[in-house]
């Protein structure tokens, strides 16, 4: 009988330590980097550019987006670093990133909306549109509304897009537009 009891509270044990163990695994995260690619015109009209994003680390003051884009030849064109914390902060302060589990999720989403169809510009500059005060380059403006090549563009943060897109004069990206 004693060796019943002894049993019984050693199963009883081991079926605790197990069910608390697997209510911790259900609230932390699976951590999967983000690495997408996608194939898009925008150095030239007739050949596919390759953009590429992916977000490495795994705390978000360690995490870093990192987006490149290739030209059809494969000769990078254009590659930024964007780190985590500069994302987090520069978001819309009425959402809340005081847990780490929310900050990895915001970031991930970032990074999985990267290549939204709302990113591709097609083409970069309408040939109607005016040049404002939110235009760095004029000239680099007007060379787009010739050329009709297109555009992408990014977020860092809440009020901050940056517009890219090829300079065939200059044979580089360049920024063409940093708005809201």
């Amino acid at each position: 009988m004693r060796n019943i009891a002894l049993l019984a509270a050693t199963c009883l044990i081991l079926l605790t330590a197990c069910n608390s163990k697997n209510k911790k695994e259900t609230n932390t995260i699976e951590f999967k980097n983000v690495n997408q690619r996608i194939a898009k015109s925008f150095s030239d009209l007739k050949r596919l550019d390759t953009f590429k994003i992916e977000l490495t680390g795994r705390k978000p003051e360690e995490m870093v987006l990192n987006f490149t884009i290739r030209n059809a030849d494969g000769k990078e064109i254009y590659n930024t670093k964007i780190k985590g914390a500069d994302l987090l902060g520069n978001t819309d302060p009425n959402v809340d990133l005081s847990k780490e589990k929310d900050q990895i999720v915001f970031l991930k989403t970032i990074a999985n909306d990267f290549f939204s169809d709302d990113n591709f510009l097609e083409p970069a500059v309408m040939p109607e549109d005016k040049a404002d005060q939110y235009t760095p380059d004029k000239l680099l403006y007007e060379e787009l509304k010739k050329s009709g090549l297109n555009g992408f563009k990014y977020r860092l943060g809440k009020e901050n897009n940056i517009y890219i897109a090829w300079s065939e004069k200059e044979q580089k990206v360049k920024i063409y537009y940093n708005c809201c």
